[in-house]
């Protein structure tokens, strides 16, 4: 099924995301993890793109494609351009067409310091011109928003401006980066629906639940950390066990006030955590359609 359909029939949209591992090898770890995830009866899993957009090593098109068709779950494929020639890109369309992949989340992707970029793509509003003018309607694209704006804008108002040339480029529903103060959210909400975008928007929630994901992800995402969070951390620093069920406690309550609120959809930042996600799941269920 194409995603936007998906948003049109129900609400919230509730969807998980995870990443290939870093060997080859170890692939058939991925699928212990979706059996599991399947457990939060997923409307979709999104499946990250390798770092660099490395095309030979990338096993993001086999990995949605075992989804959709070995667990029944709709599959979406991360694509990231700014390190991929415009040929790099044409392939990983016809790989991701050939496999049944319906739903493409397009993006710039990261700059990596040590490798050069390549010139063909600059922002994801190009890679999604791209997938349109090679498949039309035969792929369904989704892109990304920043609730406290894009890091390279001036400022929030610019980084939505910046926002409608994805929609414009095809992009028909938006899945946020992770934030830790829901109030954010409403504020960028309100301003991207007042500035004219009216696609759907999915709020990307991450349970943080261990000491390794406060200094890397927490620090990496530059999302403000409202004092509830802070205090949480504060609180269970020299407790494992403690900040776990904490963690699980706060992204839960984020997203049952989120829903409460009227929120498109929620997609949860799984890091291939099953435990975490099936926790999270069962603590929001009664809010799910």
């Amino acid at each position: 099924m194409k995603i936007p359909q998906l948003f049109d029939q129900k609400k919230p949209v509730f969807s998980l995301e995870i990443f290939p591992p870093k060997k080859k090898a170890s692939l058939e770890t991925i699928y212990d993890t979706v059996e599991k995830l399947a457990g939060c009866k997923p409307d979709f899993i999104s499946v990250t793109y390798g770092a660099g957009g490395n095309l030979a090593d990338n096993a993001t098109c086999e990995i949605a494609s075992n989804i959709k068709k070995s667990y029944g779950i709709e599959a979406v494929a991360h694509l990231t351009c700014v390190n991929s020639s415009r040929e790099d890109v044409k392939e990983m369309i016809d790989r991701l067409y050939k496999a049944d992949i319906e739903n493409i989340l397009a993006l710039r992707g990261d700059i990596v310091p040590d490798q050069p970029m390549k010139n063909d793509f600059a922002h994801a509003n190009e890679l999604a011109i791209e997938i349109q003018r090679k498949c039309r309607d035969d792929l369904e694209i989704l892109g990304a928003c920043y609730p406290e704006g894009h890091y390279e804008s001036k400022s929030l108002d610019e980084d939505i401006h910046n926002l409608k040339y994805k929609i414009g480029a095809g992009v028909k529903v938006l899945i946020t980066q992770l934030f830790f103060d829901n109030q954010l959210f409403y504020e960028f909400l309100g301003k991207a629906r007042q500035m004219g975008i009216s696609v759907p928007i999915s709020a990307g929630i991450m349970p943080i639940v261990n000491s390794k994901q406060i200094e890397r992800t927490v620090a990496l995402s530059g999302a403000s950390l409202p004092p509830e969070f802070t205090k949480m951390i504060s609180t269970y620093e020299h407790d494992p066990d403690g900040l776990f069920e904490a963690g699980i406690r706060y992204a839960a309550g984020q997203i049952r006030d989120l829903i409460k609120n009227g929120v498109d959809g929620i997609h949860l930042y799984t890091m291939n955590n099953p435990q975490v996600a099936l926790r999270v799941h069962e603590a929001i269920a009664d809010l799910l359609p």
